[in-house]
């Protein structure tokens, strides 16, 4: 009996000792896992972002894989360019993570565009819904917000794009404007990781505006937190702060009418490079504003409640940013809009102005069939409105306003 007992310690010993090997072993193996998920990352993004902190975001990951295919992985001498990576949860499987996108000014692709492209949509087709109120959030693209004052960049719940002008003093390739976008690839986006992918943007900028030779200042990032970014609408006449404040004075002013009575506002410091607000019309208003169209109008106001929602976009764009705004030309090569100059194209009026003796443009872009809805003159006095409200606060001189035939009858 006591050899018995002996025998079954020792195996039990034995056997303690191979599942602390087989344990030990396993850790070696995640940890040689992790590491060359490190290193992948940095190469795919060319050393602009670190691999750890990638792989740190949502809650961590032991196993990551930047892709395979060339046209996702970034080379700092070739821009634009981006990178994507991929978490590993199990053999054969991948989830999307991360993505690193940079962007520069090009004369013939624009940074900052304008229109009722199908891409511009702010809200996802409701259609399949019992009551659907498709225009309750801007689900599909709500409106950034500003990083600090706004100079270093923008950002959203899933994303952060912080912009570097390259001044006097850069190399002959530096592009005048730069764009770096850190986008976490993932659903409900901690505010850990909304922080994270801003440092990982601002990082990023940081590498390649000194690699490439670009004589800029970054702004530090804000010492707080970036608050959460809403894609609510909220009634447009009680947006009175922020960049919607001109509308709900508008509407005061001039009466509802047939425009929107929703709204999307973001902070407005009087430093940002951009500023844009978001506007709609609920299933509310629709009715009320079907009540007065013609027959043959009636097809507008039906599916604005589903899959053709009446919105409409306002949104400036100050010094550099002004030069690379621009729209989709249908079977030709997309136009990017010439500061100093005012006037229309798919959906989409812009006006010129000077502000601190740099060039700025102000746009308005109308949801496909809205702009069928609202009557030249009302399109025409709600835009100048608008201008008129941006430029003075900015202290914009020089400005530059469509003419009546940009407001072109139904």
């Amino acid at each position: 009996m006591h050899g018995g007992w002996a025998g079954l310690w020792r195996w039990t010993a034995v056997g303690g000792i191979g599942l602390s090997l087989y344990a030990g072993w396993l850790t070696f193996d995640e940890i040689r896992d992790h590491a060359a998920g490190e290193r992948d990352i940095a190469a795919a993004c060319d050393g602009l972002v670190s691999g750890a902190e990638v792989m740190d975001l949502q809650g961590g990951t032991i196993r990551a894989k930047a892709a395979d295919d060339e046209r996702s992985r970034l080379d700092a001498d070739e821009l634009p360019g981006s990178c994507a990576v991929y978490k590993v949860p199990g053999p054969g499987r991948t989830t999307g993570l991360f993505t690193l996108m940079v962007r520069v000014v090009d004369p013939d692709t624009p940074l900052h565009w304008i229109g009722d492209d199908s891409s511009l949509e702010p809200f996802r087709d409701d259609s399949a819904r019992e009551e659907p109120d498709v225009t309750a959030t801007a689900d599909r693209r709500p409106e950034p917000h500003p990083v600090g004052d706004g100079t270093l960049g923008r950002y959203g719940d899933d994303h952060t794009t912080v912009r570097a002008e390259c001044g006097p003093g850069s190399r002959a390739q530096a592009p005048e404007l730069l764009q770096v976008t850190a986008r976490a690839d993932y659903d409900d986006v901690s505010a850990e990781d909304r922080d994270r992918l801003a440092r990982l943007a601002r990082s990023a900028t940081a590498v390649l505006i000194d690699r490439i030779g670009c004589r800029t200042t970054l702004p530090a990032l804000p010492a707080r937190p970036l608050p959460a970014v809403s894609a609510d609408l909220r009634p447009a006449t009680g947006a009175t702060d922020g960049s919607c404040g001109w509308f709900a004075r508008y509407v005061r002013r001039a009466g509802q009418g047939a425009l929107p009575d929703r709204a999307l506002a973001a902070p407005a410091p009087a430093a940002s490079p951009v500023e844009s607000c978001l506007l709609a019309v609920g299933p509310d208003q629709v009715g009320r504003i079907a009540a007065d169209l013609p027959d043959d109008a009636h097809d507008y106001a039906r599916t604005a409640r589903t899959h053709s929602p009446w919105w409409l976009r306002t949104a400036s764009y100050f010094g550099a940013d002004a030069r690379t705004v621009g729209y989709e030309d249908l079977g030709r090569p997309d136009k990017v809009v010439a500061v100093g100059t005012a006037g229309h194209a798919r959906g989409a009026w812009w006006a010129s102005s000077v502000c601190d003796g740099r060039p700025a443009l102000h746009t308005l872009s109308a949801g496909y069939t809205y702009d069928n809805v609202l009557s030249p003159q009302e399109l025409s006095a709600l835009f100048r409105a608008y201008v008129d409200d941006i430029t003075a606060r900015r202290g914009c001189t020089r400005v530059t306003y469509p003419a009546p035939e940009d407001f072109p009858a139904h």
